[in-house]
C-alpha cells in the first residue's frame, strides 16, 4: 500500500515538471516569434529543438530575409539542429513551435523523426490575421495549385530511379 501511495505522489510532480518544461521551451519559441518580426527577418513564428532537456537550437521564421518561402521556423530549426548534431534524424529530440505547424513543417518534423511536438497557438490564430489558410491545416480550403501525375515513358523513367539506385544508399 505504501508503494502505491508513493507512486501516486510522484505522478503529479512528474506531470507538473513536464508542464513546466513545456512552458519554458514554448516561451523560448514565442520569444523567437517576436524576434522574427522585430528583426524584419520574417513572420511571427518561432521554434526550438530540445534534446535531453537542453536547447539544441532556437530559430525563427526567415522567409523575408532569405527570400525563401520554405524558411519557416520549424524548417530552420530542424536544419540547424541536424547540422549542429551532425545527424540526419532527430529521434532523440523534441520540437516546440509557437504556432501549430503548417503541412510542410509537419511533414519535415515527421521526416526528421522528432519524437515529440508541442505547439502554442492554433493555426486558425494566424489565419485570423491574414495568413494564407492553405498553409494551415484548415479543412476544405481550395488551392490554386494544379497537380498532375506524369504518365507514359517519362513516368516509368522516374519510377526506375528507385529500382536502379536501391543498393546505393541505406534506409533507416
Amino acid at each position: 500500500m505504501e508503494d502505491n501511495a508513493a507512486d501516486a505522489a510522484t505522478v503529479p510532480r512528474t506531470v507538473n515538471a513536464l508542464q513546466d518544461r513545456d512552458i519554458k521551451f514554448l516561451t523560448k519559441a514565442i520569444e523567437e516569434a517576436y524576434k522574427a518580426v522585430e528583426c524584419g527577418d520574417g513572420r511571427p513564428f518561432g521554434a526550438v529543438v530540445v534534446r535531453n532537456g537542453v536547447v539544441v537550437v532556437s530559430c525563427h521564421n526567415m522567409v523575408l530575409r532569405k527570400s525563401d518561402p520554405t524558411a519557416h521556423a520549424e524548417i530552420n530549426a530542424i536544419r540547424e539542429a541536424c547540422k549542429k548534431l551532425n545527424q540526419i534524424y532527430l529521434a532523440d529530440c523534441e520540437i516546440y513551435a509557437s504556432c501549430e505547424p503548417c503541412p510542410m513543417c509537419l511533414g519535415a518534423i515527421k521526416l526528421s523523426k522528432i519524437k515529440r511536438l508541442v505547439y502554442g497557438a492554433k493555426a486558425e490564430a494566424a489565419v485570423a490575421i491574414g495568413f494564407d489558410p492553405s498553409n494551415a491545416n484548415a479543412p476544405n480550403q481550395k488551392s490554386e495549385l494544379e497537380i498532375k501525375k506524369a504518365d507514359g515513358a517519362i513516368a516509368l523513367m522516374a519510377e526506375q530511379v528507385f529500382e536502379k539506385t536501391k543498393g546505393k544508399f541505406l534506409m533507416p
